[in-house]
């Protein structure tokens, strides 16, 4: 049987994640899969210079700006995994 490819792989991830409640993962491991999806969706984070600040999103902005140095495919990797290990908990 064939290896599944990586987008089918991190589609069920997404999946899976979908599931999840938010009051069963820890902030930061929410920060880092937050992070993980928006590399793994939208590539590297363009600079904002917006001058409205709201730390809930300057929270999110800095983990997705953390990992910006991935490819797409190395986030959509470290995602999978993640939310294999956090499903298997």
């Amino acid at each position: 049987m064939a290896e599944k490819d990586l987008e089918t792989r991190f589609q069920e991830a997404v999946e899976i994640a979908s599931k999840m409640t938010q009051a069963s993962l820890p902030q930061d491991v929410q920060l880092r899969l937050y992070a993980y999806y928006k590399q793994a969706t939208f590539g590297t984070i363009e600079p904002n210079n917006s001058s409205s600040f709201d730390l809930r999103n300057a929270f999110k902005t800095n983990a997705w700006m953390q990992i910006s140095h991935l490819s797409v495919e190395e986030a959509k990797e470290l995602y999978i995994e993640a939310i294999l290990s956090l499903s298997k908990k």
